[in-house]
């Protein structure tokens, strides 16, 4: 296929507003592409990529080269150049990458520049969501959405079963079925502002742990193990001990939820069993690391703690309530492996909301992210933010002072976008925590790109270096140690929620309040 056609029908995606209208644009180009293609044309039309990385910044995008004045440019070749440029590494990568991206760029028209330019960039914004075109999909080989639907969740990709049905036809559906040793996109939650507000919306609840490590799907086919992460990249090699843990569970077969986190130090009164968490960053790196996995095994045990099975001794249990899916977990993995839960059979029992409360209370004490709270009838959503899982974890908030901001990209160039965040030192100097560009509404930019201009010290060819005189108030979801930046601190997650204006700098966050939230 044409990469113009791609380009012009999310063009077309970006100008509809009628999601009908958006279905039959996608069931159109789903009718026209070659089976082979499928998974590539779907993943460009999501805003992605393939190769995830390129190693392209927004320095080699800003002037591409002469456009060609008609297409000719097909999906395949754009796949097979990305994938080089991709692959370039060593001394020269950078001018490597940017003859390959040039010759790609010249052979592609102005509007397939610009397509290209967003997607490789990042900011590509078409509308073009999964759940679209999910739908596109059934309607372009006449099958029920829901079905489809259910394919993809337990095929692991839309691109995969496009492939197949465009294919084979419709029948092919049926070929989708959860399998030991074929991971499914994990079911995910949705947010509430706190337990009892869960306990409202879905009645009859567990309240678990939130843990804050790595999501993993564990596979058990006898001593045959392997391990996945939420993104579905294989990481078995990488974790010993899980690949341990999950042959000692008490199946022939079977899938398992859960998460991998560092546990043991310290042990305090109210954590006797010694299950006080190690930070993420710490687990992060152990689990990102390739090389040396016995000696990182040695000095960063992990532990995996699961909180849902999926299939059991070739038994699918998605649709089975969650009530009924814990009970066959509790079968055949220990206690200490699964997450600690609090059940709440009648929320409207006296001191039901108070246990839960108080249950949530502990998880955070104990130093966790959080409470999950789940429907105990609800079945499992795989690949889904479900209605039934609500996740309830305290928002930090802290006010910080800009020291400076950089120049966006794409359709935020020309424009002051990512903020520099300052925390006020004891000798009433400001040390940067680090920077964020979330949170901000089009009207924010504007005003703050105004506003930073008319506070600057310096203009840079990257963006200004301000005074600290602007006091912005940031939600951010935790602290981490970080080399990066002079305190060796740095925020998880950081977004505006709003300037301040009615504070001056000297009542901005200190750097003890900072990292005093490293526990």
């Amino acid at each position: 296929m044409l990469l113009a056609d791609v380009a012009h029908t999310s063009a077309e995606i970006a100008g509809a507003s009628a999601r009908n209208r958006k279905v039959e644009l996608l069931a159109g180009l789903f009718r026209r592409v070659e089976p082979s293609q499928v998974p590539v044309v779907v993943t460009y039309l999501a805003g992605r990529l393939p190769q995830r990385r390129t190693g392209v910044g927004w320095s080699a995008l800003r002037e591409p080269p002469p456009p060609a004045e008609a297409p000719t440019l097909t999906t395949e070749e754009v796949d097979e150049t990305l994938g080089r440029i991709a692959a370039v590494s060593g001394k020269g990568a950078q001018a490597g990458r940017r003859r390959l991206l040039d010759g790609l760029l010249s052979r592609a028209t102005a509007d397939e520049q610009r397509f290209l330019v967003r997607l490789i960039g990042g900011e590509l914004r078409q509308g073009a969501l999964d759940a679209l075109a999910v739908e596109g999909l059934a309607r372009a080989v006449d099958a029920p959405a829901a079905q489809v639907r259910r394919a993809v969740m337990l095929g692991g990709s839309l691109g995969t079963v496009a492939e197949a049905v465009l294919a084979e036809g419709a029948g092919a559906l049926d070929w989708f079925r959860l399998q030991v040793g074929r991971p499914v996109l994990p079911m995910l939650a949705h947010t509430a502002r706190d337990v009892d507000e869960a306990l409202d919306k879905l009645g009859p609840s567990a309240v678990e742990e939130k843990l804050d490590g790595i999501r993993v799907q564990v596979h058990k086919d006898g001593r045959d193990v392997t391990v996945w992460t939420r993104t579905l990249d294989e990481i078995t090699d990488r974790l010993p001990e899980v690949v341990a843990a999950a042959r000692h569970a008490a199946a022939e077969r079977a899938v398992l939820d859960g998460e991998v986190i560092a546990l043991g130090d310290p042990a305090g009164e109210d954590d006797p069993d010694g299950r006080w968490p190690r930070p993420f960053q710490e687990v992060s790196g152990r689990v990102a690391s390739r090389l040396d996995v016995a000696g990182a095994s040695s000095e960063l045990p992990l532990s995996a703690v699961f909180f849902d099975v999926l299939s059991l001794d070739d038994r699918d249990l998605l649709d089975r309530p969650a009530v009924e899916r814990h009970a066959a977990l509790a079968r055949v993995v220990p206690e200490r492996q699964r997450v600690r839960r609090l059940v709440v059979a009648d929320p409207g029992a006296p001191g039901a909301r108070e246990a839960a409360r108080e249950f949530a209370s502990r998880v955070l004490a104990r130093g966790h992210e959080g409470v999950v709270v789940k429907a105990l009838d609800a079945g499992y959503s795989a690949g889904r933010r479900g209605a039934s899982w609500l996740k309830v974890k305290p928002v930090h908030t802290l006010d910080l002072v800009v020291l400076g901001a950089e120049w966006g990209h794409g359709r935020r160039s020309g424009r002051l976008s990512n903020i520099h965040l300052g925390a006020r030192r004891a000798d009433g100097g400001f040390a940067m925590l680090g920077k964020t560009f979330k949170g901000m509404t089009d009207a924010l930019l504007e005003w703050q790109t105004r506003r930073l201009r008319e506070v600057a010290e310096a203009e840079e060819p990257w963006g200004v270096r301000t005074r600290p005189e602007l006091v912005v108030e940031i939600a951010f979801d935790g602290v981490q140690r970080s080399t990066r930046y002079p305190e060796g601190v740095t925020l998880r997650f950081a977004r505006v929620l709003r300037y301040r204006e009615d504070k001056r700098p000297e009542e901005a966050d200190t750097v003890e309040t900072v990292t005093g939230l490293l526990r």
